[in-house]
């Protein structure tokens, strides 16, 4: 089965090349270190380096945490951070600097993938959430590279999919992997797909540890008195296509009820800010644009934040906010931004990338789910007409967050013994697996 797949990955490689060409048209940041897909141009880490893969946004501001307790622990060692998004790669450097290197992810064939680890050398791999790259993986085990996902998940519906290619992943799972589980019931299916029970924990989630800075509310309090001064805001956080108009058409009836009500558009990708900037012209609001860096007056009805990185500074600015990805069928993006400041979270129904997360809030209250235009727009007007139900409603999100942290302690304690230099290979598992 596994030729069979690397016949695929070569196949498709010239695809996969043309999409992220076609991407740079739009984009020109798709262009930049196209070489790395393919395993060219990565950064040389040759004496051996802690690698943590995050695909996109998200997963790097989880994953932060994780790399700034290891950064400190372990000052001699090189870290690299892969991401898959120009958008991830952005956030990297905004988070961490120097202190880290970072490199794209590469696609799957196996000349790729050897050239990736020729280059940088991990001496560990730890991969955020569930990504499961075959090849990859393969890669570690034949170089006896310890490999742990991280807040590793799996919901009920996906696993069917992988069972479709159980001995492919099988083997791929095999490798002295450690899964550091979300949940049991993930930690089951884990399990079920071939993961030794031994080597699988419950460490819970790490985006829970998410880290907010003092200087965060301070700021966000800032850039209020400044640019809104005493109006009632509230926020549209990494919205896509589609639902920014339904965003837009909710603070229109919004409007009816509070006229000074300010929105905050924040698109998930930055591709779209000129779409969405030509969507606010056509639907007659008047804009200002945060590169603008300009006061909003009496007659600003939407700020649309053009930049990258500055969403929790949006979201401590804010009343409300609405988390996007969730009135369209996307996913949904991370709540625990919002409540680790305290602010009543709103989302539409499409919740399945953040489901857990989404029903703990259900469940305490700390969350609101609405199903369309007028739904939205009555949440918002009751709490930004109620500040009252606004902070009780946000200090549930808060305190849930709370209770839920310390899963970047278990994992760091779980690591221990591999960053140490105790291998997490059974005696079988030896270089026969190449």
């Amino acid at each position: 089965m596994r030729f069979a797949y690397n016949v695929f990955t070569y196949l498709l490689s010239p695809v996969y090349g043309l999409y992220w060409i076609f991407r740079g048209i739009r984009n020109r940041s798709y262009w930049e270190n196209l070489g790395q897909r393919f395993g060219f141009g990565c950064p040389k880490l040759s004496d051996g380096c802690i690698w943590i893969h995050a695909v996109s946004v998200g997963e790097v501001q989880a994953s932060a945490p994780l790399v700034n307790a290891l950064a400190d622990r372990f000052p001699e060692r090189a870290l690299l951070v892969t991401t898959v998004t120009p958008t991830g790669r952005t956030r990297a450097q905004r988070l961490f600097g120097d202190r880290v290197a970072h490199c794209y992810l590469p696609f799957e064939t196996p000349i790729a993938v050897n050239n990736f680890f020729d280059a940088t050398s991990p001496k560990i791999a730890l991969i955020m959430e569930t990504e499961i790259w075959p090849n990859l993986y393969y890669a570690c085990g034949r170089r006896l590279i310890p490999l742990i996902l991280v807040s590793a998940r799996i919901s009920a519906k996906s696993i069917e999919r992988y069972r479709k290619l159980l001995p492919l992943f099988r083997e791929t799972l095999s490798y002295g992997i450690i899964i550091a589980a979300q949940s049991q019931a993930d930690a089951n299916r884990f399990e079920a797909l071939g993961t030794a029970p031994e080597r699988t924990s419950v460490t819970g989630n790490i985006k829970f540890d998410i880290e907010t800075d003092e200087s965060v509310a301070r700021d966000g309090k800032a850039l209020r008195e400044s640019r809104f001064a005493d109006r009632p805001v509230w926020i549209a956080a990494s919205t896509h296509d589609k639902e920014e108009e339904m965003v837009l058409l909710a603070h229109r009836l919004i409007q009816r009820e509070i006229p000074n009500a300010l929105l905050i558009l924040v698109p998930r990708h930055p591709e779209r800010f000129a779409t969405v900037r030509l969507l606010l012209e056509r639907m007659d609001f008047q804009t200002v644009l945060r590169t603008a860096d300009t006061p909003c007056n009496s007659d600003t009805e939407v700020l649309l934040g053009d930049t990258m990185g500055e969403v929790p500074l949006f979201y401590a600015a804010s009343d409300v906010a609405f988390v996007g990805g969730t009135l369209v069928s996307v996913g949904g993006h991370n709540l625990l931004e919002p409540a680790a400041l305290a602010k009543p979270v709103v989302t539409g129904p499409h919740l399945f990338s953040t489901q857990e997360i989404a029903d703990m809030f259900a469940k305490v209250g700390a969350s609101t789910i609405v199903n369309n235009v007028q739904e939205l727009a009555q949440t918002v007007t009751e709490f930004l007409a109620n500040p009252a139900k606004a902070q009780a409603t946000g200090d549930k999100g808060l305190e849930l967050l709370l209770q839920n942290r310390g899963a970047l302690q278990r994992l760091l304690d779980l690591l221990e013994p591999t960053m140490n230099g105790v291998s997490t290979y059974p005696p079988s598992k030896t270089t026969d697996n190449a």
